[in-house]
């Protein structure tokens, strides 16, 4: 699973999600369901202008946390041979 973690580097900055949408030129209503991590894709173009805005890397917003139910099936072949 994909977190964003964009609420925790706002609030370590004391920035609010307004002045983050000034500064980067976002909408406010994007800004948001980023920071409550409600969306299922993510512009490059605009986590390009939220790292440049916040002086951050990719990184420090985009963490990849390992499911615990393992959503692809792994083989030795590389395909799967029930198909």
């Amino acid at each position: 699973m994909i977190r964003i973690k964009l609420s925790r580097i706002l609030g370590e900055k004391r920035i609010s999600q307004a002045e983050l949408a000034r500064m980067t030129g976002i909408r406010p209503n994007t800004i948001c369901n980023l920071y409550n991590e409600l969306v299922e894709r993510i512009d490059l173009e605009q986590l390009d202008l939220i790292c440049e805005a916040l002086e951050c890397d990719i990184s420090d917003i985009l963490v990849r946390e390992p499911s615990p139910i393992p959503l692809v099936e792994k083989n030795r072949t590389g395909f799967n041979k029930n198909k």
